[in-house]
């Protein structure tokens, strides 16, 4: 056959394979799979079809390992009996009429009960909370449960390790949980690691790449959760890791980037659904199930608050974070304040910011002035000129700190504080948790934080916006597009 011949079946060959791959797409991608995620994954596989179906085979399926999604259902159906026939503290009266409901879809998707006589303090400065950890990790006689996104044993996070370090000494069981990825290729890794290994802390990877050990998943899954539990009695949550505030990063380090976070510390009944997270994550990366801890024991605490914990991730059907965070917001009469370091909405999440705004409530987003990902950063600009014309307040919190605050409250009754962005990623690709709350004196100390961001933000205005130049549009809306790959 001669060279001509041979180059025509090549050429035949390459169409009907790109043909192929294409119709192929159209009948895989859009299955199960958001319309925005959908369209953005065709578009890649339509105009770079070899290295979009790469990516796809890579990263294209946004749920965990059946085997691991098994093991969330029968955590889900443990707490679910075990939770069913218990009193949890009294709750508060007179609770607005959607609040039982969304109450209800939550521990339906969730399976943690609503729990009242609760305290909870929040603690708004970086060292101030690691140091209120170790100071609580002192005081424990039976265990110490440690889960962080990041966890780096350095300078700042000293003392946290000291007080470890001492009770493990005393006989105190230490359980530690680390994200594999996130802290692979951090400076303090090996550092981090040989301590917990000298302190004799009982520690797993969370979500481990490591697939010649046969440990393999979607690489982009990660648990993104961060808290602590201590003998079931006190626990903390919220968005800060166990990590200097510039994640000692050398990149950080030189823009003089400092990250500003919110922890909160807990007391009474909803300590047991903390817990009752780490149990399941425990069991999940180990296979251990840890019968000795009782989560079903509730103890009165300081406070009269009602609070209950919403675990989300790819190990649940759907996006738990997500629909809680739109049944507060379509529920709202009066004021809405969002602190969200990477706020990329999809389209329910926009809508429902926006039709609030219409209703008449007080709309207001708090950002960071400077971004630290360059492609989240761009692709929430992208939606800025939207919320501005609106009506939607922002606030831009001044360089050089990065405001890694996740939080909303609404009106002067409600909040959530946790671990959960509002972005793409936190709904359906990150392990997250977060915290409702119900009782206007938390809310209040949650005005009083947002205050203080608001006194070091300045707001962007649509004026302000319109002038910026073409370059950082295009930048913008090609982040938005990527964006929607999951």
């Amino acid at each position: 056959m001669s060279a001509d011949a041979w180059g025509l079946w090549l050429a035949a060959l390459l169409v009907v394979l790109d043909l192929s791959i294409r119709v192929t797409a159209i009948i895989i991608i859009p299955r199960n799979r958001r319309p925005t995620a959908a369209m953005a994954w065709l578009l890649a596989v339509f105009f770079i079809p070899y290295i979009g179906v790469l990516l796809f085979l890579l990263i294209g399926n946004p749920r965990l390992p059946r085997a691991r999604r098994r093991k969330q259902d029968q955590i889900n159906q443990y707490i679910h009996d075990a939770s069913e026939q218990l009193h949890f503290g009294t709750l508060r009266p007179d609770a607005p009429n959607w609040f039982p409901p969304l109450v209800e879809m939550n521990q339906r998707l969730g399976a943690l009960p609503i729990s009242g006589d609760n305290g909870a303090h929040l603690i708004a400065g970086y060292q101030e909370s690691l140091d209120a950890m170790a100071d609580e990790i002192r005081k424990a006689t039976e265990y110490v449960h440690v889960e962080f996104y990041i966890l780096q044993a350095d300078a700042s996070t000293d003392n946290f390790f000291r007080a470890l370090e001492e009770v493990s000494a005393r006989g105190v069981t230490v359980r530690v949980l680390l994200d594999h990825w996130a802290n692979r290729w951090k400076p303090r890794y090996r550092a981090t690691i040989r301590r917990l290994n000298d302190m004799g802390a009982d520690w797993h990877l969370m979500l481990p790449v490591q697939p010649l050990k046969g440990r393999m998943q979607r690489p982009d899954l990660r648990n993104h959760r961060k808290l602590l539990v201590v003998d079931g009695k006190v626990a903390f949550l919220g968005s800060q890791n166990v990590t200097d505030s510039t994640y000692n990063l050398p990149k950080n380090i030189k823009r003089g980037l400092h990250w500003v976070d919110l922890m909160v510390r807990i007391d009474g009944p909803v300590v047991l659904s903390v817990n009752a997270i780490f149990v399941a994550d425990w069991y999940s990366e180990t296979d251990d199930i840890l019968e000795e801890i009782d989560i079903t024991s509730a103890q009165q605490g300081s406070g009269d608050l009602d609070c209950q914990v919403v675990p989300s991730g790819p190990g649940f059907e759907v996006e738990n974070n997500l629909r809680l965070f739109l049944g507060l917001l379509y529920a709202a009469k009066e004021k809405i304040m969002i602190v969200s370091p990477y706020f990329v909405p999809d389209e329910a999440l926009l809508l429902a910011v926006t039709a609030a705004v219409d209703r008449g409530v007080d709309v207001q987003l708090f950002v960071s002035e400077e971004g630290d990902q360059a492609m989240v950063y761009h692709a929430q600009r992208s939606y800025y000129e939207a919320l501005l014309r609106a009506g939607v307040r922002i606030w831009m919190y001044r360089k050089p700190y990065i405001l890694h605050t996740k939080s909303l409250t609404i009106d002067d009754e409600v909040a959530v504080i946790g671990s959960s962005n509002m972005d793409m990623r936190s709904f359906g690709l990150n392990l997250e948790v977060s915290m409702l709350v119900r009782g206007e004196e938390f809310v209040a100390q949650m005005r009083d934080v947002e205050a203080d961001y608001r006194a070091l933000s300045r707001e962007l205005t649509l004026e302000e916006w319109m002038q910026q130049p073409l370059r950082s549009t295009v930048l913008d809306n090609l982040a938005r597009l990527t964006s929607a790959l999951q």
